[in-house]
């Protein structure tokens, strides 16, 4: 996503200036991004809901990339996602979903206000 986009998100739900590429607490911005994306996407394999573990982030030009890993998953048939990550900040948002398993890689996008998908291995 676009880090600016982001930014505006974090600032509009924690009601506090933000800084993302030169943060004044690093922290504290690791947790408004954890709690927003953990807030506006869920996942499940085969039904199940994943814990999404937050990993960190990186901006690389305009463009924030937010990690997240998930343990404890061996075999997955199918994966539900809903992402509604900046839908609210705009009515056109489209969100790019890109999900691997086994080698194998899936694509799809998201318009606003669709969030929800499946992707079948």
């Amino acid at each position: 996503m676009f880090y600016d986009d982001l930014e505006h998100a974090l600032e509009k739900d924690n009601k506090t200036p933000l800084d993302i590429v030169k943060p004044a607490d690093k922290a504290q911005l690791n947790r408004f991004i954890s709690e927003y994306v953990k807030k506006h996407l869920s996942i499940k394999a085969d039904g199940k809901v994943l814990n999404l573990n937050y990993v960190g982030y990186e901006i690389q030009e305009d463009g924030a990339w937010v990690y997240f890993e998930v343990k404890g998953v061996s075999t997955v048939k199918k994966i539900d996602i809903h992402d509604e990550l900046l839908n609210a900040m705009h009515a056109e948002q489209i969100n790019m979903l890109h999900v691997t398993v086994g080698g194998q890689r899936k694509s799809t996008k998201l318009d606003a206000p669709d969030a929800d998908t499946s992707f079948s291995f």
